[in-house]
């Protein structure tokens, strides 16, 4: 019944704003598609503009539709100007709950009144999104952190009474995941069911905020050093789930062009750095920010950081592994250096298409819908485009999309929104391949065996003195029952057995090239 009432009101929200002409005209005609004619007459937001309708909506709708409308703010070279005007508003200027309420509750969770913890505090919040919003103030000395006195922090508090409208939305999404398994052909290639498991579990990540705090000091250590890249310092004990107190740091948002402009930002050098400060969180460090929509993302324009990017928001965030990491890289360079061939080939070694495909009318499949998109500025490419034709390719393949590596897809179409805004003749390519070249050789060269040596030493150094009596108790048995007596040795065998794999993940790995993987994964990108 619950879900039935939240589909009613999907509806009724539609109607309310004018939305349903776009259900209508999908219909044949008929009885539904005449009475639909009629609600539309008496809808009260018709007579608002188209943008604004969408954007009304999704707010109505809750932080599931907003997030999808942050999405897609990004992607102008795929909407009209007027919507993704209005869809940009999403980012950071959602209604807000009131001030009387998310008083109370950073009171409830800090344990003392206001004025006891800071000297000063706005009660209007300063940014207000689907999740959480977010309020300036002044931090006042404690018995335990005297050096606190008087610092700038931002204050984030969780949006009340939003988990049941969350777990509502997302019961309907695995019902029609459900559906299109039963009822559709790809249903099985897709594997909708998981990419909904993929975006609950995020999703419910982004509600903890203690979560939140923990992304963002694991991303601060990373750049601590760094001169592209600045990220907040947390409090952590004014942390807790629903109420955080971070450093609040200073700039304009990215998002922002005219002001940027206007203060001397060169936007060819920042959309180069923010590739290579993708590119990096995601291959050198294998953790990233996955959440890169302009109300997210700063400038600094502090003398001392002046050009800097600066990165909010860490509720969702992806991690890589090792193996995700090697395949990828190797996937992105083979793409770069056109060698379709080999991507044909170590797609099919990778298991994500039938063994029996093949080869060569892989290979031609890829070179013709990735070929025409070489060598053009960033301008003359909509990665959109080249995103259809690949997934018409999968579909004829019967490529199996990778759930796991859904985040990484839209994070990168949220990089290339962002690159097309600040410098439309940006190489993407050719910014990306050095990057990528860099790691590959500190992971497969000689650096990369010596960190793996050292890596791999404190494991050795205890089996390598056991070797020798191993070797005489496994002779003395023979071929007989050893697993209860020799312990020791099968954990040698298994390391051995790890070593091979390794070996042959770093060797011989490259399993796809980085847009057909972006392709095929953005199936999942409908549910973000």
């Amino acid at each position: 019944m619950r879900r039935l009432a939240r589909l009613y009101f999907i509806f009724f929200t539609a109607w309310r704003y004018g939305l349903l002409p776009l259900l209508r005209d999908i219909l044949k005609p008929g009885i539904s598609r005449g009475l639909l004619t009629i609600l539309c007459w008496i809808s009260p937001g018709q007579s608002l503009p188209r943008g604004e309708r969408i954007r009304l909506t999704l707010e109505a709708l809750g932080p599931i539709f907003v997030k999808f409308g942050q999405v897609l703010s990004t992607r102008r070279d795929l909407l009209s100007e007027d919507i993704a005007n209005e869809l940009a508003k999403l980012q950071d200027q959602v209604p807000p709950f009131s001030n009387t309420e998310s008083r109370l509750l950073i009171e409830r969770a800090l344990g003392a009144p206001i004025e006891e913890i800071f000297i000063s505090f706005d009660a209007t919040p300063v940014a207000s999104a689907s999740v959480a919003q977010v309020h300036f103030g002044i931090l006042r000395a404690s018995e335990r952190h005297p050096e606190w006195n008087g610092r700038e922090v931002a204050i984030k508090v969780l949006r009340p009474g939003i988990l049941p409208v969350i777990e509502s939305d997302i019961a309907l999404m695995y019902d029609l995941a459900k559906i299109i398994e039963k009822l559709s052909s790809d249903g099985r290639r897709l594997k909708p069911t998981e990419n909904v498991a993929e975006f609950d579990r995020h999703l419910h990540d982004e509600l903890d905020l203690m979560r939140e705090a923990a992304n963002a000091s694991q991303l601060r250590r990373y750049f601590v050093d760094s001169d592209k890249l600045m990220i907040p310092e947390m409090y952590w004990d004014l942390c807790h789930t629903n109420v955080i107190v971070m450093e609040k740091m200073n700039g304009i948002s990215i998002g922002r062009f005219d002001e940027l402009r206007a203060a001397g930002v060169d936007f060819k050098k920042l959309a180069a750095e923010g590739v290579e400060i993708f590119f990096t969180q995601v291959f050198e460090h294998g953790f990233f920010h996955a959440d890169m929509h302009p109300g997210n993302i700063m400038i600094s324009l502090e003398p001392d950081s002046f050009g800097r990017f600066i990165s909010l928001d860490f509720g969702i965030v992806g991690a890589l592994s090792e193996t995700d990491k090697n395949y990828l890289a190797l996937n992105f360079l083979a793409f770069f250096n056109r060698d379709y061939r080999r991507v044909a080939q170590l797609h099919v070694e990778s298991g994500w298409v039938p063994a029996d495909t093949r080869v060569e009318e892989l290979e031609g499949a890829v070179r013709s819908v990735c070929e025409p998109y070489f060598d053009r500025p960033l301008k003359d490419i909509s990665l959109g485009i080249v995103l259809v034709r690949l997934f018409q390719t999968s579909r004829r393949f019967k490529v199996e999309v990778q759930p796991q590596l859904s985040l990484l897809s839209k994070t990168l179409l949220n990089v290339e929104g962002l690159a097309r805004e600040l410098d439309p003749d940006l190489d993407l390519w050719q910014t990306a391949k050095p990057i990528l070249e860099k790691w590959i050789s500190r992971q497969l060269g000689w650096r990369g065996l010596i960190e793996g040596l050292k890596s791999e030493a404190p494991s050795w150094a205890k089996i390598l003195p056991t070797l020798p009596r191993l070797i005489a108790e496994s002779l003395a048995q023979g071929r007989g029952p050893q697993r209860d007596q020799n312990t020791e040795l099968e954990v040698l065998k298994g390391l051995l057995m790890q070593e091979r794999r390794t070996h042959r993940l770093l060797v011989g790995a490259l399993l796809f090239a980085g847009g057909f993987v972006a392709g095929i994964l953005i199936i999942g990108l409908g549910l973000y």
